[in-house]
């Protein structure tokens, strides 16, 4: 069969929105053409892809290759759709089972020898995955981010190699035990090292108590500052269903997987940020410090 379709997620904002990876290959001068609105991050995949695929010991097929990210009009941007492109190929060239691809969703960044690297957003995907009911497959290090989407299996794999074995049978992938993520709640600043104050911590306690806004006035240098991050110490610990919903923010906006169970945010963008730096946007949305501070504080000096 020349056509293999491989499900993946894009990113947009906390969002991940389903993407159709079809994979065409035909008679003709070798070529790749890749379309679907790929930015430059996507459309260097072919090259990642190529060799990764030709480092893993398979043949690259010499054919007319078609590559369509759908939907045409959704923006997809990244290296996160490396793994189910070099999926799809090999599934159109016969080198997979085109069948065993239909019910998993592929993240993943291809390194030139076929290893697999993390990508951002896993999370939002995993998620998302969850609903749709489908396996999400992903980097070894981005595993135990995806496991904290309760109810979804997830495979881990750190070469192409290890996921090709899987689906066509030789060495199947046992889904991911996820070990939880370290508790590590790095102390929040204490309300008691304040000394006076009586009416202000008065006033931080009944904000914090009745999910207040509050306004703190006086000249520089009264401890304006050094109250208001003391707030975030006196809300409760963040509940399964919250935690996620901060998880998620910072899976987006960090390049790094998350390690640990997050915590209470505390924001303090300047008095002179801008609007876009407030609420978020641009031509790649990106969440802004409102939304950063999601189920904590945000403070404006």
């Amino acid at each position: 069969m020349s056509l293999a379709i491989v499900h993946s997620r894009a990113q947009v904002g906390v969002e991940a929105p389903a993407v159709t990876v079809e994979a065409h290959l035909a008679n003709g001068l070798p070529s790749l053409a890749l379309v679907g609105l790929p930015e430059t991050a996507v459309k260097e995949s072919k090259d990642r892809v190529r060799s990764a695929i030709l480092n893993s010991g398979f043949d690259f097929p010499p054919r007319r290759i078609t590559l369509n990210l759908a939907p045409a009009d959704l923006p997809k941007d990244g290296g996160r759709f490396d793994l189910a492109i070099a999926l799809g190929v090999l599934a159109a060239s016969g080198q997979l089972p085109a069948g065993a691809l239909e019910e998993v969703e592929c993240l993943g960044e291809l390194a030139l020898s076929g290893a697999l690297r993390p990508v951002q957003g896993v999370l939002p995907a995993a998620m998302a995955a969850r609903a749709a009911g489908r396996t999400l497959i992903v980097p070894r290090e981005n595993a135990e981010e995806a496991s904290l989407a309760g109810g979804l299996t997830v495979l881990a794999a750190r070469h192409l190699l290890e996921l090709t074995a899987h689906f066509a049978g030789h060495t199947p992938l046992a889904p991911y035990q996820a070990h939880g993520l370290v508790e590590e709640r790095p102390p929040y600043p204490d309300l008691a090292e304040v000394q006076g104050q009586v009416a202000a911590k008065r006033a931080l306690l009944v904000a914090a108590a009745g999910s207040h806004n509050l306004l703190l006035c006086g000249p520089p240098g009264t401890g304006k500052t050094l109250l208001a991050s003391r707030l975030p110490g006196l809300l409760p610990p963040l509940e399964e269903q919250e935690a996620l919903e901060v998880a998620a923010i910072h899976s987006v906006v960090s390049h790094a997987p998350l390690q640990s169970w997050p915590q209470r945010p505390f924001r303090q963008p300047h008095h002179s940020a801008s609007g876009a730096a407030l609420v978020g946007g641009g031509s790649r949305p990106k969440p802004g410090e409102i939304t950063l501070a999601h189920q904590g504080v945000r403070g404006t000096l």
